[in-house]
């Protein structure tokens, strides 16, 4: 395996020893940089300790200071395009969090883009929302460990920052010189071999061999030869004893990959290695004595297996007498930018374009465009860390030469298509804007009354954006409803589509009739005509230069 694969692990854990999940009364809020013009600014954070006091924080390009993984001095965003003008982030009630700005820079939730002030839901731990800067910088809200700064150094290797790889590195730390059997639990591609290496080489074993093997791929005939070894003549075509895999790992670990594929009677034959410490060969009669530590992965329903009776209960209990759980990607959006960018530089590398990750001008566009961030932190990823690298490498191998990164029209229905319903959030966070609020009344001009977003029939919704040629804000206004409210009704009205629903192909048909003009595609698609903006550039679609001269 490569060793840049064996360098990405990041889990969450819960063991029966050693620390415990922090409660959620010691989690405090903070933001993470998932996108920027300047790679090398990824992953950097902000702990929100004011927000968890009860005081606001003011963010904008000068203040305040994000600080790197293994870097005692920070920097703010620094960018040209967030403007001077504070952004507040203050405590909301009931334990969410408010964001707002009355003017300066374009701020997103998502897809959705806030005017004024918005209230966001309290956060769990799993959850992550998506905050877009001028369409530049993304930004992640999510919870960290009271205390942890996260700049400390790292022993085993991994790459992330959140607060799942820092539970990790605690458990690794408690369990790694112990001597006793460990049970890995997580979904396919969440890195459950790259822990069993780390918890190889951080016990005393380190110097011993590490054995990995997939029960999966094992006939169910052989695996017991292959595990424990064979005296000659045991079976046809046995011409020679065989060591097997045990005392092939002696004084090292034995990695068992696919636990749950294990057969009844190789099932039978671990508890009794476990217990006992020895092992038969088969077609012997002499017990081996064996010395070797045994980690155990699976994917699998163990319980639900063991109620069908198809995997036996003492092994289960023998093995997880000691537990790491590994929780899916969805569930750590912090780390989705910086794994990105980890396994971007790896192949960028590898192809010599290693360059193309320093700092450019600062006036261009951003190498990787903030939509297409928001698109990877709001992607389910069924198949975890490793579809991540997968989606990495497609990515950059289509927008070779470009100077961005670009969606092909496969890759975008992908993604498109793996993403959940609603304006913010990835994952566990869609549907954190709680109550949107519009700016408040310019000096002189008295407030309009407002109605209640729920008071907005379906008809109504479509006749205000018809009359207002699609823009979100000029509707909201007709309607009489807090600007960024207008999205929550949209996703409550079934037959009115966002520029995030369309499919790629109906966008290039339109583009190709209408020549790239954009007010003309958007009355046509009859979606926003900044939303569809950000998908044709998304897509690599130049808009017509009339078009995006015109006034809006």
């Amino acid at each position: 395996m490569a060793s840049g694969l064996r360098d990405s692990i990041d889990a969450s854990t819960e063991i029966p020893r050693g620390p415990r999940a922090a409660p959620l009364e010691a989690l405090i809020p903070a933001l993470t940089i998932a996108a920027h013009p300047d790679p090398e600014r990824i992953g950097d954070r902000l702990v929100l300790d004011r927000i968890a006091a009860g005081r606001e924080v003011l963010l904008s390009r000068g203040s305040p200071e994000f600080l790197g993984a293994g870097r005692a001095l920070g920097a703010p965003l620094a960018d040209r395009f967030v403007s001077r003008t504070p952004i507040r982030v203050e405590p909301a009630v009931g334990g969410g969090i408010r964001i707002a700005c009355e003017a300066g820079t374009t701020i997103a939730i998502g897809d959705a883009e806030v005017a004024g002030a918005i209230d966001l839901a309290p956060l769990g731990p799993a959850d992550g929302v998506p905050i877009v800067l001028a369409d530049r910088v993304v930004l992640v809200l999510h919870l960290v460990e009271r205390g942890d700064d996260g700049i400390g150094g790292d022993p085993y290797g991994m790459v992330g920052r959140g607060l799942g790889v820092a539970r990790l590195r605690r458990a690794i730390a408690q369990v790694a010189d112990l001597q006793v059997p460990v049970l890995i639990r997580g979904e396919t591609g969440t890195g459950k071999e790259l822990v069993s290496r780390a918890l190889h080489a951080g016990g005393p074993r380190r110097h011993g061999p590490f054995v990995s093997v997939n029960l999966a791929t094992i006939a169910r005939e052989l695996a017991a030869s292959e595990l424990f070894g064979a005296v000659r003549g045991a079976f046809t075509g046995a011409t020679r004893d065989r060591d097997g895999l045990f005392r092939a790992a002696r004084g090292g670990t034995l990695f068992l990959d696919e636990l749950g594929e294990a057969s009844p009677e190789v099932q039978a034959s671990l508890l009794r290695v476990l217990e006992t410490g020895e092992l038969y060969p088969v077609g012997g009669d002499t017990p081996v004595t064996t010395d070797v530590r045994v980690i155990a992965a699976t994917d699998a329903d163990l319980d639900a297996q063991i109620r069908d009776g198809r995997f036996k209960a003492p092994l289960l209990h023998r093995l997880a007498g000691c537990e790491l759980r590994l929780p899916p990607l969805r569930e750590r959006p912090e780390d989705i930018g910086l794994l990105f960018h980890h396994f971007a530089r790896e192949e960028l590398v590898a192809i010599g374009d290693g360059d193309r990750l320093a700092p450019a001008d600062p006036l261009a566009d951003p190498w990787l465009p903030a939509s297409v961030m928001v698109r990877l932190l709001r992607y389910r990823w069924p198949g975890n860390i490793r579809q991540l690298r997968n989606v990495t490498r497609q990515l950059l191998i289509a927008s070779r030469g470009r100077p961005q990164l670009q969606l092909d029209a496969r890759l975008a229905a992908e993604l498109t298509a793996g993403a959940p319903e609603g304006p913010a959030g990835p994952g566990p966070g869609t549907g954190h804007i709680l109550t949107p609020e519009a700016p408040a009344a310019s000096p002189g001009k008295p407030s309009e009354a407002r109605r209640r977003p729920a008071e907005v029939a379906e008809p109504e919704l479509i006749a205000a954006l018809r009359a207002n040629a699609w823009d979100l804000k000029a509707a909201a206004d007709h309607l009489g409803i807090p600007r960024a409210s207008i999205y929550h009704v949209i996703a409550r009205c079934p037959n009115v589509r966002t520029a995030g629903d369309l499919a790629p192909a109906e966008i290039e048909r339109c583009h190709r009739e209408y020549n790239g003009d954009l007010d003309r595609m958007s009355a046509h698609l009859e979606v926003s005509r900044r939303a569809l903006g950000r998908r044709v550039k998304e897509l690599g679609l130049e808009p017509a230069a009339a078009a995006q001269d015109r006034p809006r």
